[in-house]
This record gives C-alpha cells, sequence and structure tokens, in this order.
C-alpha cells in the first residue's frame, strides 16, 4: 500500500494539518464534514478533522426517507456530522451516511469538533509565530497530549492554565522555550473561561404574624449557600419581587446552586405559613437583562422616593 501520509493537497501549506494522529477516521465513528458537491451519486465532503480529504456521502445514506429533492436534504457549503462506513485507505475512498446519525450523536460530534476547531487554531498560531509547521506543533504537543491524559487536548490545554508542568511536563519532545511561552500564552488568552451572569427571579410573601423577619430569614438560607465558585447576592426590586444573582466561571455549578438556593428559599419560608414562586428559573442572562433589571430598580426608587410640594413663597 502507497505511503500518502503527506500526500494531501490541504496538508501542503505548513500552517495546515489533520487534527488527530491518525490519518483516516474510524468506521462507524462520526466525522464532521463540509458539503462541496453534490452529483447523481451523492454529495461530495471534505473531511473537515482529517485535512480536507475527500468522502462522499451516497445518495442511500441521505435520509431514511423517500428522497424526492437531494437539494432539500443537504446543500453545498453546509457542514454536516456523519457516520464513517467504510474506509479504503489504498484508494482513498471514504463511503460516509448522514441518515443513520442521531440528534445525539450530532450534539456530541458538534462539541468535540468545536474543542478541535479551537485547539487547531491555537496550534496554528503558535506555529506562525515560531515559524515552524503546524504539523511538527501537533506531533510534538498536542498528539501525544492524547495518549498521556487520555482525553480531548482541548481540556488538556484548560487544564493547563493553573497547572503547565502537570499537563505538559511529560512530553518527550517538548517544544523549545520561546515556542512553549507562546503556546501557554495563546492558551490563556483563547481557553480562559469567561465569567458568565447568573439570575432567578422571585417572588417571596408571608401574610403571617413572623412577617418580614420570615422573610428574611428564607433569604439569608440562600445566602449562606454562596461560595467562592458561585458567590450568591439577592436584591429588593419591588415587594414581592426578589433578584437572586451571581457572577461566576462554572455556568454549570452556578445554576446548579442557584436552583438549589431558590428551593431552600421556598421550603424555609413554607415554614412560616409563606410562599415563593419562582418567576425566572435560573439561567445565564446577558447586558441587556442586567440594564433591564437596573431600570426597573431605578423606576421603583424614583415612585417610592418622597415629592416635595411647592414651598410658599415670601414676600
Amino acid at each position: 500500500m502507497a505511503d500518502v501520509e503527506d500526500d494531501y493537497k490541504a496538508e501542503e501549506s505548513p500552517l495546515e494539518c489533520r487534527f488527530y494522529e491518525d490519518q483516516y477516521p474510524e468506521v462507524e465513528s462520526l466525522v464532521m464534514v463540509s458539503v462541496k458537491q453534490i452529483a447523481d451519486m451523492g454529495a461530495y465532503v471534505a473531511l473537515l478533522e482529517y485535512g480536507n480529504i475527500e468522502g462522499m456521502i451516497l445518495l442511500s445514506e441521505l435520509s431514511r426517507r423517500r428522497i424526492r429533492s437531494i437539494n432539500k436534504l443537504i446543500r453545498v457549503g453546509k457542514n454536516e456530522v456523519v457516520m464513517v462506513l467504510r474506509v479504503d485507505k489504498e484508494k482513498g475512498y471514504i463511503d460516509l451516511s448522514k441518515r443513520r446519525v442521531s440528534q445525539e450523536e450530532i450534539v456530541g460530534c458538534e462539541e468535540r469538533y468545536n474543542k478541535s476547531k479551537m485547539t487547531h487554531s491555537v496550534l496554528r498560531h503558535v506555529a506562525e509565530q515560531c515559524n515552524m509547521p503546524v504539523k511538527e506543533v501537533y506531533e510534538r504537543v498536542a498528539w501525544p497530549l492524547y495518549k498521556l491524559h487520555k482525553q480531548h487536548v482541548y481540556d488538556s490545554f484548560r487544564l493547563a492554565i493553573q497547572d503547565p508542568d502537570g499537563i505538559f511536563g511529560k512530553l518527550e519532545n517538548p517544544l523549545d522555550a520561546v515556542a512553549h511561552k507562546c503556546l501557554l500564552d495563546q492558551i490563556k488568552r483563547k481557553l480562559t473561561p469567561q465569567p458568565v451572569k447568573i439570575r432567578c427571579d422571585l417572588e417571596v410573601t408571608c401574610f403571617t404574624y413572623e412577617g418580614i423577619d420570615a422573610i428574611q430569614a428564607a433569604l439569608m438560607v440562600a445566602m449562606d449557600m454562596t461560595s467562592d465558585v458561585v458567590p450568591i447576592q439577592i436584591r429588593l426590586i419591588a415587594p414581592p419581587l426578589y433578584v437572586m444573582s451571581s457572577t461566576t466561571l462554572d455556568k454549570v455549578k452556578g445554576v446548579a446552586l442557584m436552583a438549589e438556593a431558590a428551593d431552600a428559599i421556598t421550603a424555609k419560608i413554607a415554614e412560616s405559613g409563606g410562599s415563593c414562586t419562582i418567576k425566572m428559573a435560573p439561567k445565564v442572562v446577558s447586558q441587556k437583562d442586567e440594564d433591564e433589571i437596573a431600570m426597573m430598580i431605578k423606576q421603583v426608587e424614583k415612585e417610592q422616593s418622597k415629592v416635595d410640594g411647592d414651598d410658599d413663597e415670601d414676600d
């Protein structure tokens, strides 16, 4: 069998390379492709994660239903998640299927592809800045990391922000000091998590004897659940509306803890005969949402402020 390791046109450029060490994808694996041409037999595509090598989605593998118009199923220029059916490494033929991929599998493949694309952006920048082929950076950094840490190299890069020696310390052929610093700088610039704002709107009421004291006690239960990762704040908009919010780097933990805090308020106020209604479940909000809350607070303050009448003028 002929060795075509470096024959891909897409890899002729020093700044282009496939994302993974394997030259071809495994049969039954999922890959991301870009549709290049539609023909009578099916659709010609480029495998985006494998140096843009060519594959074909067979006409019979486009849909489980009867195909009335191929153009309604697939379009030139669109990215698609497909399953690998056959790989002829000698002839370079790759047959693919679109109809055998479930919606859940599409989500997983898209997530992996986005990680790989971001990783490639980091490595390409290092190669360009240090005047070296991007494939060499893959061979010395990315591909060994897959074997060392048994996870996507994107996740290894994220961990390297806090522990670079723990991630890169066991590489057998590491980059030189200049390229290594360039790599770390680029990882920190592109992969450092950005804080998100999470908000939950609540209506808390209690018309029993304990009243306001019961509401304050219920809200304090949520405040006591705050942590360094997910600090919780609660603001009064106008009775009975309260806004619970947090700014955190961990969106998943933030939403989960805020939901627990809302449940804790509900349980605590119920002990005093009150109630808590969740008007907006915990979710990530935009600056526009925050601006609207700020305007609402300002309007309430304006309505509640004392308005003095005209003073009599002394002659």
